[in-house]
């Protein structure tokens, strides 16, 4: 067992650090995260359109990796048509708290980083 003092995972730890960044990483899901924290239980053609921009075919993939990933749960109402609601597990809502300090940092250094972007677009731009 390594020491917490290092903050250097076991590598087990580290593997899923980096699924989960690089699926987190991944728009679609932050997105789909951030409906669902937002608005609650949604059904897939209301989750769809609170996704803005996403394909049925990318909002079925990222859903079900979710929801393989045990961030969300898939609801399949027996009715005609067939009805589909999503909603976050617990895990899914930790996640989305322990990505709210990303939003929180950007909110709080937007300008800092548009005025570096400015900078080093003027003295690379010839």
């Amino acid at each position: 067992m390594r020491k917490e003092k290092t903050c250097i995972p076991a590598p087990a730890v580290d593997a899923l650090v980096r699924e989960v960044i690089a699926r987190v990483a991944d728009k679609w899901t932050m997105l789909v995260l951030g409906a669902l924290e937002e608005h609650g239980t949604l059904r897939f053609t209301r989750l769809a359109e609170f996704v803005e921009g996403v394909s049925q075919k990318m909002l079925t993939k990222t859903v079900r990796q979710m929801e393989a990933d045990g961030l969300v749960t898939r609801t399949v109402h027996p009715v005609i048509p067939p009805h589909v609601d999503y909603a976050l597990t617990p895990l899914g809502r930790s996640l989305g708290a322990a990505f709210c300090g990303v939003w929180k940092w950007a909110e709080k250094n937007h300008a800092k980083v548009e005025a570096s972007r400015k900078a080093f677009s003027k003295k690379h731009s010839g």
